[in-house]
């Protein structure tokens, strides 16, 4: 079975942190959500396979922030701060890789960029879902 897509390399500002994953629909997936910290962090991300982010430089270098079910797992880099990835809460078989991290990219060339529902997020009302 092929897998498409693309993959791709990220990196922090400082260049400590570097990462690569598949992309199934290249950086045409950017998207926001509007949950309590996605907001407050505002940076736009593409879609990746979880199983395929790979840390090639600098794991030493990640911290890694959640809340709440803890399912969302945030990666940020420790030296400059900036935020890299993070695994979904939605679905967890998906990461979510900052846009604004790949080369060459500039996240305001790809608006309008739709946003997620994220306040009346399914597992806020059922944990079961």
């Amino acid at each position: 079975m092929t897998t498409r897509g693309e993959t791709r390399r990220a990196k922090c500002h400082c260049g400590a942190v570097e990462i690569e994953a598949l992309l199934p629909d290249g950086l045409g997936s950017a998207g926001r959500c509007n949950c309590s910290f996605c907001r407050r962090r505002g940076a736009a991300a593409v879609t990746a396979l979880t199983k395929t982010v790979r840390v090639m430089r600098g794991a030493d270098n990640l911290t890694r922030y959640t809340w709440g079910t803890g399912t969302a797992k945030h990666y940020f880099c420790r030296i400059c701060g900036i935020y890299t990835h993070h695994q979904r809460r939605s679905n967890p078989d998906e990461t979510g890789i900052n846009l604004g991290c790949f080369e060459g990219v500039l996240p305001q060339e790809y608006e309008p960029i739709p946003t997620t529902d994220g306040i009346n997020h399914p597992k806020d009302r059922d944990p079961e879902t």
